[in-house]
């Protein structure tokens, strides 16, 4: 079973998608997709993978847990000790609600000054209601864009966080795609 995660690994890592079952008796020794489906329940009940509605395989714990070993001062220098405080899942950190999550590409400036620069990735979950200063992922008139949401009395616009772009106030339609959660940027 242990090899059947590191191929589900290996596989998510190149793909950026789960197998499917078709696929997953390719990667397995197994010989049918019921022998596979049994692996996969056995998979699921230890909560390394689950099912959305529609019964397609969701990562849930790809990456396990990572050591978290502390503070670190972020002002002035203090000495640092590595003590082991306790460990977490990246997933159960960010991820509230698996199935309404799904990471997005940033493309473009005009979220520079709230730290999100082109070639980050955004991670953002759907059906949260937004609130007033939070980022949201936006349909403006049949155009997608991210921005910070704001409210002026009843008037609803979107905000950018860079002076060279004007607030944006929908003519037609203003649709909430889903909120941001957390920004990913490798270094």
């Amino acid at each position: 079973m242990n090899s059947l995660r590191e191929k589900i690994m290996a596989f998510y890592k190149t793909h950026r998608r789960m197998p499917s079952y078709g696929e997953l008796v390719k990667l397995s020794a197994y010989k049918t997709k019921s022998a596979v489906h049994y692996a996969m329940s056995k998979l699921i009940d230890s909560g390394f993978v689950s099912r959305d509605k529609t019964g397609r395989l969701i990562p849930r714990n790809l990456t396990g847990s990572v050591r978290m070993l502390g503070l670190i001062e972020a002002g002035f220098p203090s000495p640092a000790e590595e003590e082991l405080a306790d460990t977490m899942s990246l997933d159960d950190y960010l991820i509230k609600n698996k199935e309404a999550t799904y990471i997005l590409r940033v493309k473009g400036d005009s979220m520079i000054d709230a730290g999100i620069y082109e070639g980050d990735m955004v991670l953002v979950e759907r059906g949260k209601n937004p609130k007033p200063g939070d980022i949201v992922i936006a349909q403006v008139d049949g155009e997608y864009t991210m921005k910070y949401y704001r409210q002026r009395g009843k008037t609803i616009y979107l905000e950018a966080a860079n002076a060279k772009y004007k607030p944006i106030f929908p003519t037609n339609e203003l649709k909430i795609d889903a909120v941001v959660k957390a920004v990913i940027r490798q270094y």
